[in-house]
């Protein structure tokens, strides 16, 4: 059960000071418990890309992060960029004021650019903030998501005003069925909350509780 919870988990650490001893940290423990990645900021990526060289872990970065509210075009070269440096995995902020004030060709198009950056390289996973949306934002960036090609649809940054929510991953995974992944992230912190999370649809966690949640233990990271 443990090795199964583990390899759904992106071993998350994104605070801005993180440094590169944590970093290193982060990888040996993903390298020892056999997660799913590592999620760093783009800075950081080719030191994980060194580190987990060989492994099975893959190197997951953030776009646009974490307000999601700089230019396509800067977000389609920060994907270029991450990948060129060894990412395999980008999670990308959407516009969450173009969505608010329904500018959906805005949204699916800075999407899609990050999804065409990616080229094959680097799945892509759709970050849509659900703590700052109504149900119907939600359904729309997911159905956007899904249109501009994305690979997964991710609840939350983890820097706003709430994580991921059992009722949020049942509609997400109602509205972009059953091909497209799920990423539960935002104060999850203990193995209950994710076996409900993925009960509920999530097929990946974002956490940087990891190695509380695989040892059936209760953190306090607000990741």
């Amino acid at each position: 059960m443990t090795k199964n919870i583990a390899e759904l988990i992106d071993h998350t650490i994104l605070k801005q000071d993180a440094t590169k001893e944590e970093v290193e940290k982060f990888c040996k423990e993903a390298l020892e418990y056999k997660f799913a990645s590592v999620c760093v900021n783009p800075t950081w990526v080719e030191t994980v890309a060194r580190l987990l060289k060989g492994s099975d872990v893959k190197v997951c970065t953030v776009i646009g992060f974490p307000l999601g509210a700089t230019t396509t075009e800067t977000k389609a070269f920060e994907t270029a960029d991450s990948i060129s440096k060894g990412a395999t995995e980008v999670d990308m902020v959407i516009n969450v004021g173009a969505l608010k004030d329904k500018q959906d060709d805005l949204v699916e198009e800075d999407i899609r650019a990050v999804v065409q950056a990616s080229k094959g390289k680097a799945l892509v996973k759709v970050i849509i903030e659900t703590a700052l949306l109504t149900n119907e934002e939600k359904k729309r960036a997911c159905q956007l998501s899904v249109k501009a090609g994305a690979d997964f649809v991710k609840t939350s940054t983890g820097f706003s005003t709430g994580g991921a929510t059992i009722d949020d991953i049942k509609l997400m995974r109602e509205t972009v069925g059953p091909n497209v992944g799920v990423k539960a992230s935002g104060g999850v912190r203990d193995a209950k909350s994710v076996a409900d999370l993925i009960e509920a649809g999530a097929t990946r966690i974002g956490a940087s509780s990891g190695i509380a949640i695989v040892k059936g233990e209760v953190s306090t990271s607000s990741y």
